[in-house]
């Protein structure tokens, strides 16, 4: 007799998806009047779904060893739905403003988010492509959502052909470590890969599977479609293609290699130390002409994911415990930066060049304060929380004797430093422009909680750090 699977530990999957099909048939009985009630019914699932999360403990393998629930997918999960909640909220007002707000919207992101879900349990490479696939279809349309905007047709146009490019060497490789293995499930690639060299057929299943989510996190040399994506979606589409996305996707990366290839540490670390000296030196290069805020931001987040990834390089649990620390910081300063783009208005238009923030220091004096925190954040200037996320995944790579690595990440963050401190510059020296319109009070609520949690971060790094470090030993 079969015996149904445990459902709890997928609980808040389970109520997600629950959730958005009571979404879709309310809104295609209401219309677009039922866009206000979606959103909040949106953020409720999230609420409820967070809790969920929080109330899970221990670790817990169900549905024939191909979804896991453990301390680090809790982690990765709580910082991937403040995220999307966070986008929802900077979106409302904009998009609706925009003339592009549709009751679609907030379905399409609580779609996305249960995908981003799945591939953070995900423990065999079937569910991992499952989970990738229901968030890449409703990332698609998410991207070139405000359809009468050419720049926005455009960004959606080039993210699905990427995106089904990358899908398709993502599953080639899956065949091939199947293949190769004879199993799906990660324990048993784990198993097969024991004692001695693992063979050709699996190294290049494992290239492959590497360059499929080297696309969904946008590391070097499949970031291309990340400037272009970020420019012309819009402003808060982006916002949530920089915060959520990108959780889900370097908790997936961290899941595959550390979980499944721990036999292969040797051949993976020389892929990621690829990716990661690559993301960081063209993160920190291309930046420097940039004067779209919103591409830059863009070459900040490759860089940013090329640091993330010197943690996950080490291969070792505080490698990993670097990976989460940065990645729980990246995501305050890039909500707060994206909320500082989206009160970029000037007579109901919004302005996306770094000459427009001219003298805001006059105008604007804690959007100001918000803005240089942010950049003195991501530039990793002591005692700011993104000095201490560097920090901990550099003393990683050093504890690992990627000494070349850490080297090079300090030279690259140097670099970085230059453009971040080119806006700080804007802001407080330049002559000022004319005010900014005043920012919907959404927008201003995730700027405020944002920049409060940077601070409060860089006070008092203990708390994060030592959930980050429980969390990451569930992997071990």
């Amino acid at each position: 007799m079969t015996t149904l699977p445990a459902f709890g530990p997928a609980l808040p999957e389970i109520v997600m998806a629950l959730g958005a099909i009571a979404m879709v048939l309310y809104g295609a009985i209401q219309g677009e009047r039922s866009t206000r009630t979606l959103e909040i019914a949106a953020l409720a699932l999230f609420a409820l779904a967070l809790v969920l999360v929080l109330r899970g403990g221990g670790k817990v393998v169900t549905f024939n060893g191909a979804f896991i629930a453990d301390g680090f997918g809790r982690f990765m999960k709580v910082l991937t739905l403040i995220g999307a909640a966070a986008a929802i909220v900077l979106s409302a007002d904009f998009l609706r403003r925009d003339g592009a707000m549709r009751f679609e919207f907030p379905i399409l992101v609580v779609l996305a988010t249960i995908g981003m879900m799945m591939m953070i349990s995900a423990s065999d490479l079937i569910g991992l492509y499952v989970g990738l696939e229901l968030q890449s279809l409703a990332l698609y349309v998410v991207a070139a959502f405000d359809r009468d905007n050419p720049r926005s047709t455009e960004a959606g146009l080039k993210y699905f052909v990427l995106g089904a490019l990358s899908s398709g060497m993502l599953l080639y490789g899956s065949s091939m470590v199947y293949g190769f293995t004879g199993t799906v499930s990660y324990a048993g690639i784990a198993e097969a890969g024991k004692g001695g060299h693992p063979g050709i057929g699996l190294i290049i299943g494992l290239v492959f599977v590497a360059a499929g989510v080297a696309f969904k996190i946008s590391a070097v040399p499949f970031h291309m479609w990340t400037p272009d994506v970020y420019e012309g979606a819009p402003t808060p589409v982006a916002a949530f293609f920089a915060s959520a996305p990108k959780m889900a996707a370097m908790a997936m990366t961290v899941r595959i290699f550390v979980g499944a290839f721990p036999g292969a540490l040797h051949d993976w670390q020389q892929i990621i130390v690829f990716m990661a000296i690559a993301s960081m030196a063209l993160g920190a290069f291309a930046a420097i002409g940039q004067t779209n805020i919103k591409r830059l931001l863009a070459y900040s987040s490759i860089a940013n994911m090329g640091y993330a990834l010197v943690g996950l390089a080490a291969g070792t649990p505080a490698g990993v415990q670097g990976v989460m620390t940065y990645m729980a910081i990246y995501l305050a300063t890039t909500l707060a930066a994206f909320a500082c783009v989206l009160m970029m208005n000037r007579n109901g238009k919004p302005v996306e060049e770094i000459g427009e923030l001219a003298g805001l220091s006059r105008t604007n004096g804690w959007m100001a304060f918000a803005m240089s925190m942010m950049m003195f954040s991501l530039a990793g200037i002591p005692p700011l929380a993104g000095f201490w996320a560097k920090w901990y995944v550099f003393l990683a790579a050093i504890e690992a004797k990627l000494y070349v690595l850490a080297v090079i990440g300090v030279i690259t963050s140097v670099v970085g430093a230059y453009y971040y401190l080119r806006i700080v510059k804007v802001i407080y020296f330049d002559d000022a422009k004319p005010a900014f319109d005043k920012g919907d009070a959404g927008v201003r609520g995730v700027l405020l909680i944002s920049a409060l949690f940077v601070l409060v971060l860089s006070l008092l790094p203990a708390p994060l750090f030592d959930s980050a470090a429980a969390a990451a030993k569930s992997l071990f």
